[in-house]
């Protein structure tokens, strides 16, 4: 497909009424909110028998043969949408065992073609001879995506990463974005709580990122704990050297400041970023409006999913009823099924409290110094420094087991659920924080103790045995070190 300038004039005419029918539903429009729910999408990786990258994503679907699967960027990733499953009671128990069953069975179908099923932030027996344009997966929107990333560039992209062991390479399509596989928690809310709720969850991005890395690895270095998250922001910028020296805006991003509405992050897709993908449909948001139809608001939500916001803003019909939610996108997919319940419930315990303080957090803080915790997190994981009101810049273990896993629990009691589930999942975040065993450190002391002069071998070794130990549903803290 080829856009010509008659295509991006239309296409931005019509993002703008989308976004004029957007605030008008904001101050007229009755939107859903019904009692929470856990929402979540898994992206994972898809290996060989050796533990080496399997392009067979294709394969592997026709297999699986569920709605609820579908591809991703690259051949050797598929990506998994759990339904949301009410948080009350023993709302987590039900949502890990839906996602045990659905994985265990996808993993069945996959063996078959020759594919096992990985949930790691970044899988590490990836070479970068496995990402290049011809490992792209077949959708014909990721090539398309692909050229429009590049036109806008003008040259290759330029992948750079200090670190233990620093990458420094070139890469001539979108394909290393394939590496990076996350967890998403999705959280409904009303537009009037919106802007406290993503505020809040902007607040603790880097809290959850050093609790969580599991991304230490890439193409053999051993880089950042969370590498996933460098590797995301520059393998999709569309911006050469010169525009980033101007200050031009990435399009994966954190933010700049906290906002008072989510219509000021719609606004800010609209001023700062141009169409990648300027495709128009016929419905007129205004007319559909007029007439008592829910409009979809098609080309304002194809635009957001083009600007990879770290907590994206959500807007979606279902059943001719709008809803909005928050996106939370900082955390990687894995290590096991148990860790990522324990994630969630991080989350959602935190996002139950924080919103709704006397003194928000985020009036407390600059934007800047929550755009710092993150990629600090990011690198040094449960050993980085991280700044909290009223605490000062401590260490992240501190900060969590002091400050926010007391507020996580008190959220998921407010939540309705039940104790014992509360206990077992908070309880494996508290651990984590208390052994310094994330999914990056085991990762990096199972390589040392596998050792030898071949490290791609010794990465192949503990990608098994960290299948292994993924499908005990033991939570990675108790993993033993070869």
């Amino acid at each position: 497909m080829v856009f010509n300038r008659e295509d991006r004039r239309r296409y931005r005419d019509k993002v703008r009424r989308c976004l004029d029918v957007f605030a008008q539903m904001l101050r007229e429009s009755r939107f859903a909110f019904d009692r929470p729910k856990a929402g979540l999408e898994i992206e994972l990786n898809l290996v060989d028998d050796r533990g080496e990258p399997a392009m067979k994503n294709a394969e592997v679907l026709a297999e699986i043969a569920e709605p609820d699967w579908a591809t991703e960027l690259g051949q050797f990733n598929v990506e998994i949408n759990v339904l949301p499953e009410s948080l009350e009671g023993d709302g987590f128990v039900r949502l890990e065992k839906v996602v045990r069953d659905r994985l265990n069975h996808a993993e069945e179908r996959s063996h078959t073609v020759g594919g096992h099923m990985v949930m790691v932030g970044v899988l590490p027996t990836l070479r970068e001879s496995d990402v290049h344009e011809g490992t792209l997966s077949a959708n014909p929107r990721y090539k398309l995506l692909n050229e429009q990333i590049f036109e806008a560039r003008g040259e290759d992209l330029h992948l750079v990463i200090e670190g233990e062991e620093p990458l420094d390479t070139y890469a001539d399509s979108i394909t290393p974005e394939a590496a990076c596989t996350s967890l998403q928690l999705h959280l409904q809310v009303s537009p009037a709580a919106f802007a406290a709720n993503w505020n809040a969850a902007q607040a603790i991005a880097g809290a959850q990122v050093a609790v969580a890395a599991n991304s230490p690895f890439l193409f053999g270095r051993r880089l950042w704990q969370e590498t996933r998250l460098p590797l995301f922001e520059e393998a999709t910028d569309t911006r050469p050297v010169e525009l980033k020296t101007q200050g031009v805006r990435p399009r994966v991003w954190f933010g700049e400041r906290w906002i008072t509405s989510v219509f000021d992050l719609f606004e800010e897709n609209t001023r700062y970023f141009p169409a990648l993908l300027p495709i128009c449909e016929d419905a007129d948001p205004h007319e559909e409006l007029a007439r008592g139809v829910t409009p979809e608001l098609g080309e304002l939500t194809l635009h957001n999913g083009t600007v990879y916001r770290w907590n994206r803003p959500i807007y979606a019909v279902v059943d001719g009823t709008p809803h909005l939610r928050v996106e939370n996108r900082v955390l990687p997919a894995g290590p096991s099924v148990v860790d990522v319940t324990a994630n969630a419930a991080f989350f959602y315990g935190l996002m139950r409290m924080l919103p709704y303080a006397e003194r928000p957090v985020w009036t407390r803080m600059p934007f800047s110094t929550a755009a710092d915790n993150l990629h600090v997190a990011a690198r040094y994981g449960q050993e980085a420094r991280l700044y909290w009101p009223g605490l000062g810049e401590v260490a992240a273990t501190e900060l969590v087991l002091r400050r926010l896993l007391p507020l996580a629990y008190e959220g998921l009691d407010l939540w309705g659920v039940n104790p014992e589930s509360r206990d077992r999942l908070l309880g494996i975040i508290e651990r984590r924080c208390a052994t310094g065993r994330t999914g990056a450190r085991w990762q990096i002391e199972a390589v040392n103790a596998l050792g030898g002069p071949d490290r791609h071998e010794a990465l192949r070794r503990m990608t098994l045995r960290y299948i292994e130990h993924m499908h005990t549903n033991e939570p990675v803290h108790t993993w033993p070190v070869p």
